[in-house]
């Protein structure tokens, strides 16, 4: 286990009876829900731990695509290490009607995961939190022995050393210790499969500025190339269960692309997971934010701008819970939290999966308003910005509204 700034330690502390350190705050997980959790409660001036059972930086399966909402939802002054800016957008329907759409403005940013990682942990640590990486949490308990009073949660680590705090906060992912304790109920699991691929400056030349979508042969499913310099990250994702599909997709996607001949630098797979409507986000003093919660939106699988916005707002509401006196104060906290998740994020998700529905269904009906009708490509421009949402086109256009109406009647 590594200990950044053992005297901060030392001094930020508040010791019961028994002599053990209690936290305000323990955050699990230390990928962007976690960093920006920590990064909230500390800002409070509160004791904040943040605990990552990897080393920093590590690689991480992702696109790296930084949105609108995603970058609006940064740390102020966070300086994106961003590899490229995109500004074109081709689009294919399995390899087929290939069409590209250009914007003289930014559409969005790419990056690679573990510097952009490792920068908000580093902007939490700023703000007051502590780090420790290479630490296993085995469970969290909120009755017990190991439990002074009704105030704490002990987080037990796999070293048998157990750690108190007044909140925890779960961002260790949708496979995570935390999400298990909480009850996290989830309804969408989709198998994602990425190769980060060295190209020749001539290839990536061809590449810059400009990414692929291309929608897939399997309901559901589309891969991608985001480029970032001199590696090309390429890409797909369709649900759990088409796993050899899957893998025959990206084969046959990258040997479409003329990519076949170069070495992948890495490969790796990574299964998302979308809550179900009624799952909780909460549990006595512990509350779970990013894919450990279950939240991303369910038709891209886009996860970064999800688990940054949950991650401040389970950060902020982890504070008032370490200040709540009883069970009772602690409850209405958490309770106001679940119901700040599910009045932004929760909307956008269900109108996410009103989507997935009618691109599984329709694959073509998306492409072709994509690639020519131009609200569409404006709508989609937008979106990526951040300057409205999916949500928000549904329930002002009364085109996109009619046509999801529609489709949820078939």
């Amino acid at each position: 286990m590594s200990s950044d700034n053992a005297a901060q330690e030392e001094a930020g502390r508040d010791v019961p009876g028994d002599g053990e350190p209690v936290w305000d705050v323990v955050v699990v997980g230390a990928g962007p829900a976690g960093a920006s959790a920590a990064y909230a409660a500390a800002s409070t001036g509160r004791k904040v731990l943040l605990l990552e059972k990897a080393e920093l930086p590590r690689y991480k399966t992702c696109g790296g695509g930084i949105i609108g909402p995603t970058r609006d939802a940064l740390p102020p002054g966070f300086e994106l290490p961003l590899r490229d800016r995109v500004h074109a957008v081709t689009f294919s329907l399995n390899g087929k009607l290939t069409r590209t759409r250009r914007s003289k403005r930014m559409l969005f940013g790419l990056i690679n995961r573990p510097e952009f990682d490792a920068g908000l942990v580093e902007v939490a640590k700023k703000a007051g939190a502590e780090v420790r990486t290479g630490v296993t949490v085995s469970r969290v308990e909120q009755h017990g022995s190991a439990v002074p009073d009704r105030r704490t949660v002990a987080i037990v680590l796999g070293d048998g050393q157990t750690l108190l705090a007044r909140a925890v906060v779960g961002a260790d992912g949708s496979a995570g210790r935390i999400g298990a304790h909480v009850g996290v109920k989830l309804d969408q699991v989709d198998l994602g499969l990425e190769a980060e691929i060295p190209v020749p400056a001539t290839v990536a030349e061809d590449w810059a500025g400009r990414v692929l979508i291309d929608w897939g042969p399997i309901p559901g499913s589309y891969g991608w190339v985001f480029p970032k310099g001199d590696t090309l990250t390429v890409g797909v994702i369709s649900a759990r269960g088409e796993g050899a599909g899957t893998k025959r997709y990206l084969e046959d996607f990258i040997a479409r692309l003329g990519l076949a001949g170069f070495e992948p630098s890495v490969s790796s797979g990574h299964l998302t997971r979308c809550r179900s409507d009624d799952s909780p986000l909460s549990r006595g003093r512990v509350l779970v934010c990013g894919d450990a919660a279950g939240l991303l939106e369910p038709w891209t699988r886009e996860g970064i701008s999800f688990a940054l916005r949950s991650g401040r707002l389970a950060g902020e509401w982890a504070v008032r819970i370490a200040e709540a006196q009883d069970a009772v104060d602690a409850r209405r906290q958490a309770l106001n939290y679940a119901f700040a998740i599910k009045a932004g994020l929760g909307v956008e998700m269900g109108v996410g999966r009103r989507m997935l529905t009618l691109f599984e269904r329709r694959p073509g009906l998306i492409h072709a308003a994509v690639t020519g009708f131009r609200p569409a490509w404006h709508a989609f421009a937008k979106i990526t910005r951040g300057t409205t949402t999916l949500a928000e086109i549904v329930r002002t256009h009364p085109v996109a509204r009619r046509v999801l109406s529609a489709m949820d009647r078939s």
